[in-house]
């Protein structure tokens, strides 16, 4: 597989770990009357959890071989997709003063993603 498949690939899988380890947090804790410790057990919570270490492992990599001011601002767009999904899953009243900063978010990660992912000539890469 080429870096570029690779790295496309990895953003991907870090965006959508992301994304919905964090919504599946979300339910899970917003649903789970029980205390801190005992949520643990909440399907949800545990999905999330296992999603964010899939995120944690996924991100590990990407950085192994792209650049971290590639990595950052490309893998923000799960901002963008949180905001979303907390919208239309949850039902969250979204503000448009928070609508036009995940639009500049959008922005910010376009115009990074147009970059090369690895800048450093290393010759792993």
């Amino acid at each position: 597989m080429s870096t570029g498949r690779k790295t496309a690939l990895f953003v991907a899988i870090v965006v959508a770990s992301n994304t919905f380890g964090n919504l599946f947090l979300s339910i899970g804790m917003k649903h789970s009357a029980a205390g801190l410790l005992a949520s643990l057990i909440n399907p949800w919570v545990a999905a999330g959890i296992v999603l964010l270490i899939v995120w944690t492992m996924s991100r590990m990599a990407l950085l192994s071989w792209a650049d971290l001011s590639y990595v950052l601002p490309v893998t923000s767009l799960g901002y963008v997709l949180n905001a979303a999904l907390g919208a239309i899953v949850q039902g969250e009243r979204i503000e448009p003063e928070r609508w036009l900063g995940t639009l500049l978010i959008v922005a910010g990660a376009a115009l990074a993603g147009s970059t090369a992912p690895g800048t450093t000539g290393d010759p792993r890469r």
